[in-house]
């Protein structure tokens, strides 16, 4: 058998023909105090915890068979920041100049399969890093903006709204923190954190992430 050749995950960036490489995806869990508390946690400004997603599982827009084994799927609008330049121990004050850019991302979960893992004490990664989890709109080329109206809606209906300045941990010192534990690298991407209101998606549905300012993604499940 010969050896495989792989294909390089990437995303689009707006405008442009260009794709962005996909290297790795790091997520920021309860990144907003809103989201902490309905998921019962303390957010008086706990230290991040982070975790992973495959890089393929970052994909466009579109529609896409409903998730297998799950029965409960649920939605989280991040803020989604792709980086250009990494390293290890960044400041804080050097981080946004690593950003080649940024977009409106989806985190999908499959909550039941995430409470499960939970109550038995194991890892979460089949809740978190499976197939198509991680739908990307376009990026927008430079870093993000410290403050824009962030919200998620099914079939049109308002399901998360807030604002990127209610994050507890800002992009800056996301990336230092988690530069601490890796060492960072160009087509990274970190998912910063969802405001409350996350909950179930059901087949059939269309769901619409948006930020303030740049372009929308919309997933349809079936």
């Amino acid at each position: 058998m010969d050896i495989p050749i792989l294909a390089q995950a990437h995303i689009a960036i707006a405008g442009e023909t260009t794709r962005f490489p996909v290297r790795r995806i790091f997520c920021v869990g309860q990144n907003y105090a809103d989201h902490a508390r309905e998921m019962g946690s303390d957010p008086d400004r706990q230290a991040p915890f982070f975790f992973t997603k495959p890089a393929d599982a970052a994909v466009p827009g579109g529609t896409f068979p409903f998730p297998t084994r799950t029965q409960d799927l649920h939605h989280e609008v991040e803020l989604v920041v792709a980086l250009g330049d990494g390293g290890a121990d960044i400041a804080p004050d050097k981080a946004l100049a690593l950003t080649f850019g940024h977009a409106v991302g989806l985190d999908l979960t499959r909550r039941d399969l995430q409470a499960e893992a939970k109550k038995a004490g194991r890892p979460w990664d089949m809740a978190k890093g499976f197939d198509r989890s991680a739908p990307i709109a376009p990026l927008t080329r430079g870093a993000p903006p410290a403050d824009a109206a962030i919200a998620l809606a099914i079939d049109g209906a308002p399901r998360q709204q807030g604002r990127l300045a209610d994050m507890i941990w800002k992009v800056e010192e996301i990336i230092a923190i988690l530069s601490t534990f890796v060492e960072l690298k160009a087509g990274d991407l970190i998912f910063t954190g969802t405001p409350s209101g996350v909950g179930p998606i059901r087949p059939g549905e269309t769901v619409v992430g948006t930020i303030e300012g740049l372009p929308p993604v919309e997933v349809r499940f079936e």
